[in-house]
């Protein structure tokens, strides 16, 4: 399977445009808006806000010493971890994993940030300038499409 990108990605695209990928998941049958690709994530981020607001709490947690750095080289204590299932929601061009998410305190304009261990695990292309990521779906290319900013 090929995972190919072409002008039929752009349509309906406004250029010139520099927007990150935002794309808008299920996990664990919660509609989660504003979720950030980020490929220079190391790792799955779900601010508690967001853990909250899904009815989760944190006796739910497993702990974790892992320590994340922000991009101003700041550490952020993580408040535990949580594994949970993701789905795009582009029927049928979609895929469900499994990820495990580091849950934070933080402020943030996401309620998610997706790195690459979520690229990786759906063996995913993104694509800012496409503004969609594809990766094999159920013997199809699957694609989550960004959401206009």
């Amino acid at each position: 399977m090929t995972l190919e990108f072409g002008d039929p990605d752009l349509e309906g695209l406004k250029f010139p445009q520099d927007d990150p990928l935002v794309i808008t998941p299920v996990i664990q049958n919660y509609l989660v808006m504003r979720v950030l690709v980020d490929n220079e994530a190391s790792i799955d981020i779900l601010f508690h806000d967001t853990f909250v607001r899904m009815g989760y709490n944190d006796s739910q947690l497993t702990p974790s010493d892992t320590p994340i750095y922000g991009f101003n080289h700041v550490e952020c204590k993580v408040e535990g971890a949580i594994q949970l299932p993701v789905t795009t929601r582009e029927e049928p061009r979609e895929a469900t994993r499994m990820l495990n998410f580091y849950v934070v305190k933080a402020a943030s304009t996401y309620n998610t940030i997706m790195g690459r261990t979520w690229i990786h695990v759906f063996k995913a292309v993104p694509s800012t300038y496409h503004m969609v990521m594809k990766f094999p779906a159920r013997n199809i290319v699957g694609e989550a499409k960004g959401d206009s900013t």
